[in-house]
């Protein structure tokens, strides 16, 4: 008899923001804390991030009134195992957010070493966040629901995550100054000669500028020519693609341009994160482009 499996990821994949499918999937989450106007909300719980974009929007000044971002408190994730083990589940598979943007994944390791007698925690680095990590989780669930024995499984994600993209832009780069993301000279240069940063998560799970532009325009472009380069000619039903905003606004940049450079997103938009909006404001936006393994293209 196959020993219960439950698959987990935190919050930042926005499974709470996406197209209902998904929430009734039953993947449960970690909530990572948003702290704004010095009170706590937990993500996916008590922050809409829609009305909490459009906040940010409007702040006069955004330096005296940063949101940040914080793990789950330790008490919170033990109970979360301590529900997890109580309802009879044996073995758990958790996606976090990378690594690289905070601590959330090694507390919940951490935590899980307490429950290790009586569940066994496979833990998984998404190398990315927003919708990207919760697309991970979805397909998790659904290899779980076939009864894909969970070696296989970690196969397949870590195929997954070397193939997964990001790719966008900061329309301001207010937030990530003031975050200390963008420093010094790079700072001041970007904002006098209007820089444009034309971002990725790097394969380590970093959140990186890996070129730039004179204007959002020409980021935005340079942002659809490279998601266009990654696609190649697969075919449509070999990868999803989608919007990831911040502020809904920051969209129309790139709604402009899609018709006249071949490029349509074929998967519901979906909203980023609250933790993302707090290092980035409600100026990001782009695409997430998750593949589908073909045949052809071997596990390992």
């Amino acid at each position: 008899m196959e020993e219960k499996r439950i698959v987990c990821c935190t919050s930042t994949g926005c499974l709470s923001y996406a197209p209902k499918k998904y929430q009734e999937m039953g993947i449960e989450q970690f909530h990572i804390i948003v702290n704004y106007n010095d009170k706590d909300y937990y993500e996916g719980l008590d922050l809409n991030p829609y009305d909490f974009f459009k906040t940010l929007e409007t702040i006069e000044n955004p330096k005296e009134h940063l949101p940040h971002s914080a793990i789950p408190p330790m008490e919170a994730i033990r109970e979360k195992f301590q529900s997890i083990v109580d309802r009879g589940y044996k073995e758990a598979i958790i996606i976090t957010l990378s690594s690289y943007l905070g601590g959330t994944f090694n507390a919940i390791q951490l935590v899980s070493k307490e429950f290790q007698d009586v569940l066994k925690t496979t833990m998984i680095d998404s190398k990315t966040t927003c919708f990207g990590e919760g697309m991970l989780a979805v397909q998790a669930k659904e290899l779980v629901d076939k009864g894909v024995d969970t070696e296989t499984i970690v196969k397949e994600l870590n195929w997954s995550i070397a193939h997964q993209e990001f790719i966008g832009v900061c329309g301001k780069l207010d937030y990530l100054i003031y975050n200390g993301r963008l420093k010094g000279g790079k700072a001041f240069a970007g904002k006098l000669l209007k820089i444009t940063p034309v971002m990725h998560f790097s394969r380590e799970g970093v959140l990186e500028a890996f070129t730039q532009a004179f204007g959002l325009k020409k980021g935005a472009i340079t942002a659809i020519e490279k998601v266009k380069e990654i696609i190649g000619d697969r075919k449509e039903e070999d990868y999803l693609l989608w919007h990831n905003y911040t502020g809904e606004k920051s969209l129309d940049i790139f709604t402009s341009l899609e018709g006249e450079m071949g490029l349509k997103c074929n998967h519901e938009d979906v909203v980023a994160s609250p933790v993302t909006g707090c290092h980035t404001g409600p100026f990001l936006s782009g695409y997430g482009l998750f593949m589908k393994r073909r045949p052809d293209e071997p596990l390992e």
